[in-house]
């Protein structure tokens, strides 16, 4: 009872800010201020979780060569940015949830908003150069390992990562001179969208701007992955038998998995905060935060347990670790 009334006091004295505020409030969600206790405990397991199966990922991929390929490489960058999206906004929000500190510094919420949109954007851009890799290997088989060297891959991921990063170094700019009416965010994690909602000033040209950028980055992504997807069904179809096809699919299936898993909060997420006026905001801040925690965890999983290399080469580190004990 006490957190709660300190907690509302905080809230009433930081409401009469100034329209150029040093520090923000975060609530949390709307509606459901009684049950952060209670929602806390799945987002600390989901979280701890996804630390420990990207590392485990990133383990087995580093200390086996023969996962050295395209698609593992690709794999890596994605598991580190996905490490990335979540670490910046999950200790916050635990603290939110926990011991009721939502005061964020401005400057602090600015580079939350950087990280998490930034990456966020490379992971798109990963997903895109997986399927890329797929399609080379399945339409262009034997120009692969030509085509794909390490030298190439290492390029494609410098190239995503200052996509990522040159397209989204405006937004904290964008919100950095902007007043504020208020200083309190209706959410758990600072995004461009939950700042701009707030603003006291005409934002056409930002939300035109990070609309722009949304479409540039996963939604050409997203079209370029169902393009290289019907190349691919369409070569596979091909196949004389069809063993053959099953398993030209089954190399497929991991990826389409998790592009389906992040994707689809993804789009929910960025739809409802720019046309979905009629959704619940509990209903919004919840998918949200489910789009920052599930994809870090079930990535691991689905690889884990569709990649026959990497599931033989856990199960021989844990049973290694079973006889040392």
């Amino acid at each position: 009872m006490k957190g709660k009334l300190k907690h509302l006091m905080i809230m009433s004295a930081y409401n009469k800010t100034d329209i150029y505020p040093s520090t923000f409030i975060l609530i949390g969600i709307p509606g459901l201020e009684t049950a952060h206790i209670w929602i806390s405990i799945p987002f600390c397991v989901i979280y701890l979780l996804a630390l420990l199966g990207n590392c485990s990922l990133l383990f087995i991929i580093k200390t086996d060569s023969s996962l050295h390929e395209p698609m593992y490489l690709f794999l890596c960058m994605l598991t580190l940015a996905d490490l990335i999206v979540c670490t910046t906004a999950v200790p916050k929000l635990l603290s939110l949830f926990w011991f009721h500190d939502g005061e964020i510094r401005f400057e602090a919420c600015l580079t939350q908003v950087f990280l998490i949109h930034s990456c966020s954007t490379m992971e798109s851009g990963f997903f895109l150069a997986m399927a890329f890799d797929r399609y080379i290997a399945i339409c262009n088989p034997l120009r692969h390992a030509s085509i794909l060297t390490h030298s190439t891959i290492g390029c494609i991921g410098l190239a995503i990562v200052f996509w990522g990063t040159v397209l989204l170094f405006p937004h904290p700019f964008l919100l950095r001179w902007l007043p504020y009416c208020r200083n309190i965010i209706s959410h758990t994690y600072c995004e461009f969208m939950a700042l701009i909602k707030i603003a006291c000033a005409e934002t056409r040209i930002r939300r035109a701007y990070s609309l722009t950028v949304a479409f540039l980055t996963g939604g050409v992504d997203f079209i370029l992955i169902i393009c290289s997807y019907v190349l691919i069904l369409y070569t596979v179809f091909h196949l004389p038998s069809k063993d053959a096809r099953l398993k030209t699919l089954g190399t497929c299936g991991s990826h389409v998995c998790v592009i389906l898993v992040s994707y689809t909060p993804a789009f929910f997420s960025f739809l409802t905060h720019r046309f979905g006026d009629h959704v619940a905001p509990h209903v919004h801040i919840f998918v949200a935060n489910i789009y920052l925690l599930v994809p870090p965890l079930v990535n691991p999983i689905i690889y884990g347990i569709r990649t026959k290399k990497i599931r033989n080469r856990f199960l021989k580190f844990f049973n290694f670790s079973k006889s040392l004990n």
